[in-house]
């Protein structure tokens, strides 16, 4: 591509939920402005964008993969997002270091949670946008509803520049407001048009919206609306001088139609988002912490001192990590070394590549701006700034999401246990909303992520690129014990049996203690009936009982130990013995003090539409859960519920299928509960321990 001026390139992200045609867009482009010789598609596997395994085989973005081309002399580096409910996550990092973003809005289902959730994100990074509203040509197919439901429901002010001759069957092409000229498409995939005059059937409806879009771009500009109301005409280049200024100041939101697929409107898109989408320059100054922990800015300029963030990691096993990252300021070349802030470590950059989806080409440098990709870094990881070492700065980091569902994985093959571990570690350098952890409870290795799909990709990938073979199982629910009641129990432990006896004897009251407050052990022993020496073995036998409790063999909590009395012999007595002594006092407590079963409970906030509440309320009521608040959110309703845990282990799939695919939940733990008498036997009975 060569080097472009800074104020020449455009980074931008295509999004929307899933299926709306963000990947199609994509190719489109590519093959409008000659990167590819072919309309790819994603159905017949074709894609240049969608070219991982797992991706080919579902039909859907995983993964965020970039391309670059260039459109009116400028440079446009294109990330294609994943629209997902289980993979948004890295469409959020994206986000983060991109300049501007298309927004698909499909002309058959408008948007969906998953579009408000990426829209709230764009709002959080402050991206301008603009709309398409794809499939035109589709079955059931209706602009204006669209558009309408992207007002509603992502609350933007959405303003038509260009306009559908005709939908479904009878799609012919578009109307563009700004210039009063109508495209009549081929569909001959090329993109070919005749530029003719409006129809006059559409002329008054044309001039309609044209008035309507005139009158927002005015009221952008205080100059273009004293014109405006003072009854002149505004200029064309007016027009689009005030439509790039209401795009960048998130006045409204440009919209324009077509068919990805088909090939129609795209270079029109094209053309406005050269218009109006923001350079680096546009987006000003990226303010970061320096070494002394002061605020510091850098400018998007070539002479400023290098800074960069790492907003990707891909790994490959044979061909090491790859970290992806925009360069905010200052300039890259090949053999340069840089600062990781984070790390504190220095980095060797040796090639510097392009991404053309899985191609990948070398370049001589980088500039403020642009989006590059360096191989074989040794400390630096996704979310990491990059900079010179002379002048430190360290942007923030990318907030991850929180995980909100779990599964149990366990090895096919025995002794591969080592292999999967790093192979994980691998996949999380990649993918940081995986997680894994070993459940100190039951004993697990248990893989956490955004969603059970995301889940078995991983798996796949494991297998695939490491060879590690595993099978998800439900993890086991962390249950605790607790006690209800309180008594005075002793421990005693005698033993003669030639030689040296052992003897330990403790008296111990056992008492409730409120939930949350975990283990207190109290010393009340005077006159030294229970030596000093010998009461942390108490202590401690008492809590190595604890771990496993009477009804599940689960940890015991909210308990108070006060040791009071005893006796010792003074041969016989031992640190072991008094530690035996202890365990059984807390045995004996326990059968005497009613215990009960805790289970863990999160807290739920589950978004879902208007129509969806009252079937979501109702499951989550059969699933014990309480709902704590309700608010409503553009179309949608925020529900904020506490359930137990054992409830929602696959609740994921389940709240997709209530909700046609429209609602998204997250998850974290809250507190630990009473289980009901009820509840407690059936959860006996399924272990073996009525």
């Amino acid at each position: 591509m060569g080097k472009y001026d800074t104020t020449m390139l455009r980074n931008l992200g295509i999004v929307a939920h899933n299926s709306a045609g963000k990947t199609s867009l994509v190719e489109a482009i590519l093959f409008n402005t000659g990167m590819t010789s072919s309309l790819g598609k994603v159905d017949n596997g074709t894609s240049s964008m969608d070219f991982e395994e797992e991706e080919i085989k579902r039909g859907i973005t995983l993964s965020a993969s970039l391309n670059h081309c260039t459109w009116q002399k400028h440079s446009l580096h294109i990330v294609d997002t994943p629209g997902v409910s289980n993979f948004l996550h890295d469409t959020r990092r994206c986000l983060r270091v991109l300049g501007g973003a298309v927004v698909i809005v499909s002309a058959i289902s408008g948007t969906k949670s998953q579009t408000k959730q990426i829209w709230d994100w764009c709002d959080e990074f402050e991206i301008p946008r603009i709309a398409f509203v794809n499939k035109m040509d589709k079955e059931r197919a209706d602009f204006l509803k669209a558009v309408d439901d992207m007002e509603k429901s992502l609350g933007a002010r959405a303003v038509i520049v260009t306009f559908p001759i005709g939908a479904e069957e009878n799609f012919k092409g578009t109307i563009d407001l700004l210039t009063m000229k109508a495209r009549i498409y081929k569909f001959d995939e090329k993109g070919t048009y005749d530029e003719v005059d409006i129809p006059a059937e559409l002329l008054d409806e044309a001039q309609q919206l044209r008035e309507q879009m005139v009158e927002a771009i005015a009221e952008s500009d205080d100059e273009l609306m004293e014109k405006y109301l003072e009854g002149e005409e505004l200029t064309q280049e007016e027009l689009l001088k005030g439509l790039r200024e209401g795009t960048l100041t998130k006045v409204f939101t440009p919209v324009f139609c077509g068919s990805a697929l088909a090939n129609i409107g795209v270079r029109q898109l094209l053309d406005y988002i050269v218009a109006c989408l923001p350079s680096p320059v546009d987006k000003g100054a990226q303010t970061g912490v320096n070494d002394k922990d002061e605020p510091e800015e850098r400018q998007p300029k070539e002479d400023e001192p290098f800074s960069a963030m790492v907003f990707k990691t891909i790994n490959d096993p044979y061909a090491g990590k790859l970290s992806l990252f925009r360069v905010y300021s200052g300039t890259l070349t090949p053999d340069m070394t840089v600062y990781n802030p984070n790390k504190r470590e220095k980095e060797r950059i040796g090639s510097i590549l392009e991404l053309e989806g899985k191609k990948q080409v070398s370049i001589d440098s980088a500039v403020a701006g642009d989006i590059v990709a360096v191989p074989k870094f040794k400390y630096t990881a996704t979310g990491d700034t990059l900079c010179d070492l002379k002048k430190q700065i360290m942007y923030e980091p990318i907030t991850p999401l929180k995980p909100v569902i779990s599964f149990a994985l366990e090895a096919k093959k025995k002794g591969e246990e080592d292999k999967i571990y790093t192979g994980l570690q691998r996949l999380m350098e990649e993918d940081p909303a995986l997680s894994i952890s070993r459940d100190d409870d039951t004993h697990e290795m248990v893989l956490s992520g955004m969603g059970q799909v995301h889940l078995e990709v991983a798996v796949e990938r494991l297998s695939r690129k490491y060879g590690a073979e595993v099978v998800l199982k439900e993890p086991k629910v962390p249950y605790r014990e607790a006690i209800r009641g309180s008594t005075k129990v002793q421990g005693k432990y005698k033993k003669q049996s030639g030689g040296r006896g052992q003897f330990g004897d403790v008296w111990v009251e056992v008492k409730p203690l409120p939930r949350g407050s975990g283990y207190e052990f109290v010393d009340n022993i005077v006159g030294g009936v229970v030596p000093r020496n010998y009461i942390p073995a108490v202590d401690k036998g008492i809590q190595e009982a604890m771990k496993n409790g009477p009804l599940t063999k689960s940890q015991v909590v909210d308990v108070q130990i006060t040791l009071y009395d005893g006796s010792y012999h003074s041969v016989d007595s031992s640190e072991m013995a008094f530690k035996v002594a202890g365990s059984m006092a807390f045995k004996k407590a326990m059968e005497a003090c009613q215990p009960i079963l805790l289970e863990p409970v999160m807290a739920m906030e589950i978004t879902v539409p208007d129509d969806c509440m009252g079937d979501v309320i109702g499951d989550l009521n059969s699933r014990r859960g309480k709902v704590v608040g309700v608010e409503p959110q553009a179309n949608s309703q925020v529900i904020r519920a506490e359930v137990p845990m054992a409830e929602v282990l696959r609740y994921a799939p389940e709240l997709r299928s209530m909700t046609s695919d429209r609602g998204m939940f997250s998850m974290e733990f809250s507190k630990y509960e009473e289980v009901p008498s009820h509840q407690t036997a059936k959860i006996l009975a399924d272990l073996g321990r009525e």
